[in-house]
């Protein structure tokens, strides 16, 4: 017990000492860190100290040197002021100067002008009195040659034409030899090379077509009893039927190629079938009805297959197709369409144009004539109204409008057209013209070549392909008959319609007559 208490005692009286001895040691070791911050302190404001007197110096160096540099800058910038005012105070001096020069020139200016003016006046008063003189020497001239100024004039310009008509019917036949030589030379090549590469039939259009039965009796049946039959097919069908005293034959008369054609289906197709009566005509009819149209669909699909034409609206092309059943002075229009977008093909690729729109326009250019019977106004109205419809090209409307020459032609290929349709319609065979129209294109040939002054005779030769006029010699001369044959071509080309070229031959011929006895 008392060694424990004893141990507890030391280790208490260890403890404080140790507590002590920590104390004073943490005493002497504050004492020595005072002393050291001081020293540290006195040091750093030593060297503050120092630092502060070398910026201070420093500064006050680099302020000398700014303000060096500045009084520097300063004397260039008064120098460069200065050299600037006397610059400016030579050029004003100089301005000064232009400016009194200007001045003077411009009184000097002033002073010509008016002097100009009053030239100018003195001038006209000069005019004045000419142009008065001149009044009285033409009244006087007038009065002695009893000839007015506007009669001097027109006796003057009539001999001048007088003597110079020579020269000029001279100069005009030069011209005309120099441009043939060269033009129609190469218009020949084309239209001949274009005519050489297509060929067509002859057209045997009519307007009647003949149904053969197979005997006399059919021709009983087909009339009915009273007459009924025929009437009704007539009724029905829109044509006329011939049935006369030729054997085992009926005869369809009409100018509608479309109704002929359906009335000759249905009479055929009557006669195949054996029953012939009001009912089974109307019944067939309508099939045939049915089956041209068909018929014409195909018709219009193959002719823009055969000439490699780009989509066409399927409307229009079944209006192509009705083409076939119409003619024009017995000439097909679909073959003649046919003929003339061919023609017109082979030229644009001659001339370097587009050979499919050429062609489009070509099969177009008479698309009127298929519905002409349906609609008011002329067939280039209505091609023109179709073609607009159809969304065509421009080229092909004008095409249309100007191939007839109503309308200019806006472009080559439009004049191509009218150039196809020209040959398309000319050449020999193409069409079947009546008499009268010929004999009356033949005397209206010769009165236009008989109303000219000094023409004798005139005769229409070669089916009015040819004009051969006789002038009187001691009337006409030689340079005056070239000028006869111009005026009679652009009569003819001014008051006749007709197709292809008509030749003007002027003839002048002298004859010395002797008989001895």
């Amino acid at each position: 017990m008392n060694e424990t208490a004893f141990s507890i005692l030391i280790f208490i009286l260890g403890l404080i000492l140790g507590l002590i001895a920590m104390f004073f040691g943490l005493h002497i070791k504050n004492k020595m860190d005072k002393k050291q911050a001081e020293s540290i302190i006195d040091k750093a404001k030593k060297e503050a100290e120092k630092n502060k007197k070398n910026s201070i110096f420093e500064t006050k160096e680099e302020i000398h040197k700014l303000k060096l540099e500045a009084e520097k800058e300063i004397k260039e910038k008064k120098s460069e002021m200065k050299e600037s005012e006397d610059r400016l105070l030579q050029r004003e001096n100089n301005i000064d100067k232009r400016d009194e020069a200007l001045q003077k020139r411009e009184s000097a200016l002033d002073e010509r002008e008016n002097h100009l003016l009053d030239k100018q006046k003195e001038i006209q008063e000069i005019k004045d009195e000419m142009e008065k003189i001149r009044e009285k020497e033409l009244k006087s001239l007038e009065e002695i040659s009893k000839f007015s100024k506007e009669k001097a004039h027109d006796e003057i310009m009539l001999r001048v034409e007088e003597n110079m008509s020579k020269e000029i019917a001279n100069y005009i036949k030069e011209r005309e030899s120099e441009a043939k030589l060269e033009m129609d030379e190469k218009a020949k090549n084309v239209l001949v090379n274009c005519i050489q590469k297509y060929a067509a039939d002859v057209t045997n259009e009519q307007t009647v077509s003949v149904i053969s039965l197979p005997n006399d009796e059919m021709k009983g049946r087909i009339i009915g009893r009273e007459g009924r039959n025929v009437r009704t097919i007539e009724s029905v069908t829109g044509v006329d039927l011939i049935i006369d005293d030729t054997p085992e034959a009926i005869v369809i008369s009409s100018f509608d190629p479309l109704r002929r054609e359906i009335a000759r289906l249905t009479l055929e197709n009557l006669i195949k079938d054996g029953r012939i009566h009001p009912a089974r005509i109307e019944e067939l009819y309508d099939k045939m009805c049915k089956e041209v149209n068909s018929r014409i669909r195909e018709i219009g699909k193959n002719t823009i297959y055969k000439l490699g034409l780009s989509k066409m609206d399927s409307d229009l092309v079944e209006i192509v197709g009705k083409l076939h059943f119409r003619s024009s002075y017995g000439q097909n229009a679909l073959k003649h369409s046919i003929e003339v977008a061919e023609l017109s093909g082979i030229m644009a690729a001659e001339l370097g144009e587009n050979v499919n729109l050429a062609k489009r326009a070509g099969l177009l250019h008479d698309i009127g004539k298929a519905v002409d019977f349906e609609m008011e106004g002329s067939h280039v109205q209505i091609g023109l109204e179709l073609a607009k419809k159809y969304n065509e090209d421009k080229v092909v409307i004008n095409s249309i409008a100007s191939h007839h020459g109503d309308t200019e032609a806006t472009s080559v290929i439009s004049v191509i057209v009218a150039i196809a349709d020209t040959i398309s319609a000319s050449r020999p065979g193409a069409r079947n013209d009546s008499t009268e129209n010929y004999f009356q294109r033949l005397e209206k040939l010769e009165e236009i070549g008989n109303s000219i002054k000094g023409v004798d005779k005139t005769y229409a030769v070669q089916a009015g392909r040819e004009l051969r006029v006789m002038v009187k010699p001691e009337e006409i001369d030689d340079l005056a008959s070239f000028k006869i044959a111009r005026d009679i071509k652009e009569r003819i080309e001014a008051e006749m319609q007709y197709p292809g070229t008509i030749k003007v031959t002027v003839i002048r011929e002298t004859r010395a007559t002797e008989e001895a006895k």
